[in-house]
C-alpha cells in the first residue's frame, strides 16, 4: 500500500526520495543490530549527514520547520526500513519539535542549543523510573534536584534512556523539593556524575539500547533548568508523540510489504501459479491493507489538525486514539503477514518474527490503551453532566 496519497509537498517528495537512498544499507543492519542488541550508530550517523536531525527545528533557528505531519510521513518510512532506527530518532525529533514548539526554554537558551542540535547535536527526554512507572501516570520521580551554590545538583536513576549509546544530551526529569514540582534539566552527557549502566535485555527493540541512565550528583548550572511542572499546567497536548505510531506504523508497511511479495513468489507444486492466486490469501491481504488504510488515514488526519493551529484546540483525545488505533493495526497487520507466510516466518533468518516483537512493544509507550479508553469514556459522561 503506497503512501503517495499523503504526500502534499515538494519538499516531503524529496524527503522521501533520500530516505529511500538510505533504505538499503539500513536493512543491511536490522538483523545485526536485533540479534546483538546492538544500537544502528551507522544509520543515526548518516541521518544527522543528511541534516534529518534538524527538520523539526524551526526555520528562524537554522533548522527546517518541519511540523508534526512532515515527522510522521518521515519517521514511518524510516521505521519501515529499520524500527530501531525509527523509533530513536522519532524521539529526539518529537523533543526538538515539542521544546521549540512550545517554548519551553529561555529565548537566549533556545538560541545556543539551537546550534547544537545544526551540529548534531541528540536529545531524548528521560523521565520514566523503575519506581514511578510511566510518567504519564503522574508518579513522583525519586530522581532529585537540590540547588547547592548557584547550581542544581541530580540523583537519580532513570530507565528505558532510548537512543543511549548516541545522545549528547539528556532532558531529564526530577523532583525539585523547594519549588514542590517535576523539573526537567538538560544534561550533557560529558557531565561528571553521569553514566549509562547497560541494563537493556528485552525481545522488542532491541537495539534501541535503552540502558539505565544513572546520575550521581551530577551539578548543572541554573540555565540548565529547562522546564518546571507544579501540576497547574494543564492539559496540553503534545501533537510530537505521534511519531510512536507513526513507528509502529511503519513495521506493519514493512511486514505488509514482505509478506505481499512473498506470495507472489512462492509456488508450491500443488497449485498452477503462486499463492496469491488464491482466496484465503486474497483475504488475508486485503485484511492488511485494510487495517493500514484505517490506521494511515487517522493518525494523518490528526497529525494535519494538530499543525494547524486553529484546529488544535478542538482536539481532545484524538492524539491518544491515534496511537491506539495504529499500534494495534500494526500488531494486527504483522499477525495476518505471519498466517500468510505460514511456519517459515518463525524461522530466526526471517524478517516477520523481529517485526512480531517489535510492534509488541508499542503496546507499552505512551499513552496506555486503558488510559486512552478511559479518557474516552470520561469525555462522553462529562458531556451530560456540565
Amino acid at each position: 500500500m503506497s503512501k503517495v496519497l499523503f504526500v502534499k509537498t515538494a519538499e516531503q517528495k524529496e524527503w522521501l526520495i533520500k530516505l529511500n537512498q538510505l533504505k538499503q544499507s539500513f536493512q543491511t543492519f536490522s538483523k545485526e543490530v536485533d540479534e546483538k542488541s546492538r544500537f544502528p550508530k551507522e544509520n543515526i550517523e548518516a541521518l544527522v549527514n543528511l541534516g534529518y536531525t534538524k527538520l523539526t527545528l524551526p526555520k528562524e533557528y537554522g533548522g527546517n520547520g518541519h511540523g508534526v505531519y512532515d515527522m510522521v510521513l518521515l519517521q514511518e518510512t524510516i521505521a519501515s526500513f529499520d524500527s530501531a532506527t525509527g523509533l530513536s530518532i522519532g524521539w529526539h525529533q518529537g523533543v526538538v519539535g515539542e521544546l521549540y514548539g512550545q517554548k519551553l526554554w529561555q529565548e537566549d537558551h533556545l538560541q545556543t542549543f539551537a546550534k547544537k542540535i545544526n551540529n548534531g547535536a541528540l536529545v531524548n527526554r528521560a523521565a520514566s523510573e523503575v519506581q514511578t512507572g510511566s510518567p504519564t501516570r503522574g508518579g513522583k520521580p525519586t530522581t532529585t534536584a537540590v540547588k547547592k551554590d548557584g547550581k542544581w545538583v541530580i540523583t537519580g536513576r532513570k530507565s528505558f534512556t532510548t537512543m543511549s549509546p548516541v545522545l549528547t544530551h539528556f532532558l531529564t526529569s526530577a523532583w525539585v523539593e523547594e519549588k514542590e514540582g517535576i523539573g526537567f534539566f538538560l544534561i550533557d552527557r560529558n557531565s561528571n556524575g553521569l553514566s549509562i549502566d547497560e541494563t537493556w535485555d528485552v525481545i522488542a527493540m532491541r537495539g534501541t539500547e535503552s540502558h539505565d541512565l544513572v546520575l550521581d550528583g551530577v551539578e548543572v548550572p541554573d540555565v540548565c533548568f529547562v522546564e518546571f511542572n507544579n501540576g497547574q499546567r494543564g492539559n496540553q497536548i503534545n501533537g510530537w508523540l505521534l511519531h510512536i505510531p507513526a513507528c509502529y506504523l511503519g513495521i506493519a508497511q514493512a511486514a505488509r510489504d514482505y509478506a505481499v511479495k512473498y506470495s507472489t513468489e512462492y509456488s508450491p507444486n500443488s497449485i498452477k501459479g503462486t499463492i496469491s492466486d488464491l482466496p484465503n490469501v486474497q483475504n488475508l491481504i486485503g485484511q492488511m491493507d485494510l487495517e493500514l488504510m484505517k490506521a494511515r488515514h487517522f493518525l494523518y488526519s490528526v497529525a494535519e489538525a494538530y499543525d494547524d493551529t486553529s484546529r488544535r484546540p478542538l482536539l481532545t483525545n484524538e492524539l491518544g486514539v491515534a496511537k491506539h488505533i495504529a499500534t494495534n493495526s500494526a500488531i494486527t497487520i504483522v499477525d495476518l503477514a505471519m498466517r500468510l507466510v505460514g511456519a517459515k516466518s518463525l524461522q530466526r533468518s526471517n524478517p516477520l518474527q523481529r517485526y512480531y516483537r517489535d510492534v509488541r512493544a508499542g503496546l507499552h509507550n505512551p499513552p496506555m490503551d486503558n488510559m486512552t479508553i478511559s479518557k474516552l469514556a470520561q469525555t462522553a459522561i462529562s458531556e451530560f453532566k456540565n
